[in-house]
């Protein structure tokens, strides 16, 4: 196994970490702007007020891609441990 073999591995697993934690993080992104747009217009400076509809936003975001996100990491999984044989 050479250097660039390991550093393709780990390209590839950044790359599949940040195509998996992106939506889960623009959901998130997007809950808090309206939230703070919210607490902006109506002068309400509660700071507890974010993290409900946040954590409820999350919830829901990895519930509805929970199947794709898994998906993605198993099928990187099964691809690395199909090609074990190389590596060794």
């Amino acid at each position: 196994m050479s250097i660039n073999d390991v550093v393709e591995i780990a390209n590839r697993a950044l790359w599949i970490i940040i195509k998996v934690s992106a939506p889960v993080l623009l959901v998130s992104l997007i809950v808090g702007l309206i939230i703070s747009i919210f607490q902006t217009a109506t002068s309400i400076q509660e700071q507890t007020l974010t993290f409900v509809p946040k954590i409820l936003a999350v919830f829901l975001a990895l519930m509805l891609l929970g199947h794709w996100m898994l998906n993605e990491m198993a099928g990187f999984m099964a691809e690395l441990w199909s090609d074990f044989s190389r590596y060794i």
